[in-house]
């Protein structure tokens, strides 16, 4: 439980040092007022309200993924139905992308609005011990909460955007009516936003440190979930998914990075690295001598 309370403080103060940022900006830009920055706040809830709301159907419309029946995935329903019914939880409604990339999702405001999805290079790729590590994950993305804590991240890191772009295009108050330095405005405008996108990720990487534990403690298998990761870092290696603009917005809720990227867009990754992923699976293995209960 050591790593599960330390990420739950590290993702509270990343949600201080985003909200930091977007109060910094729109006091700048108001020029002492706060009036630029209650019409973004309000625009930013808009936003969360109905990403929130309408996560599931984002992420399912994006992967071209069809509900699937029973008799269809026969081992994917009952791996889902144990672990639901072991967490107490209702089962969630179950697709299939039909993509070779490998890789799977879950998404929904709630337990009870969950759906879980997987692709058909990852039912391929993996056996049913591993499937039931990487479903386990998935499932803990939904009971912790997580659609609604990377929807309000990304409405925040917007709402930071939307006030620097208009910063930069219609200058700050503070700017023009005090005589500040025009070359401060213009790199508050860039490094605003940068920051606020490294948060919003940081945010992001943190659950799912989150997920890989829960999800290993709720099928009492860390072991099971390492050996899944270590064929999903080569199989999204090797079948990469295109960087198309509605992907890349559901590309955070997917268990491994779906886009290949080297150097510079590491740091811009959703995920964390995977070699540090399984170390600590293969530590919480180690202190459970591989059988953890939920």
């Amino acid at each position: 439980m050591g790593h599960q309370h330390f990420n739950g403080l590290k993702t509270a103060a990343l949600f201080g040092a985003l909200w930091a940022v977007l109060l910094g900006i729109g006091w700048l830009l108001g020029g002492g007022t706060p009036k630029y920055l209650l019409i973004f706040a309000g625009l930013g809830l808009v936003m969360t309200a109905y990403s929130y709301w309408n996560s599931d159907k984002i992420a399912i419309r994006a992967m071209r993924a069809r509900p699937v029946s029973e008799i269809e995935q026969p081992a994917m329903y009952r791996i889902v139905r144990e672990l639901s019914t072991q967490a107490r939880q209702p089962m969630p409604r179950l697709y299939v992308s039909p993509t070779a990339a490998p890789n799977a999702f879950a998404t929904g405001r709630n337990p009870q609005n969950a759906a879980v999805c997987c692709t058909e290079g990852i039912l391929h790729l993996l056996d049913e011990r591993e499937l039931r590590g990487v479903l386990g994950h998935e499932l803990m993305h939904v009971y912790n909460r997580d659609i609604l804590t990377s929807s309000v991240a990304a409405a925040v890191a917007g709402i930071i955007t939307s006030l620097a772009q208009f910063a930069l295009f219609f200058g700050g108050g503070s700017d023009r009516d005090r005589g500040g330095n025009p070359l401060a405005g213009l790199l508050l405008a860039f490094l605003a936003p940068l920051a606020a996108t490294l948060i919003q990720l940081a945010i992001s990487r943190t659950r799912e440190y989150d997920a890989d534990e829960d999800g290993a403690r709720l099928t009492g298998d860390p072991l099971a979930l390492a050996s899944a990761l270590r064929k999903l870092e080569s199989g999204t290696r090797a079948r990469p998914l295109p960087q198309d603009r509605e992907l890349v917005d559901v590309s955070h809720l997917m268990i491994a990075n779906p886009f290949s990227g080297q150097g510079l867009a590491k740091m811009f990754a959703t995920h964390p690295p995977m070699s540090e992923r399984i170390a600590r699976l293969e530590k919480q293995a180690g202190t459970t001598g591989g059988i953890t209960r939920y």
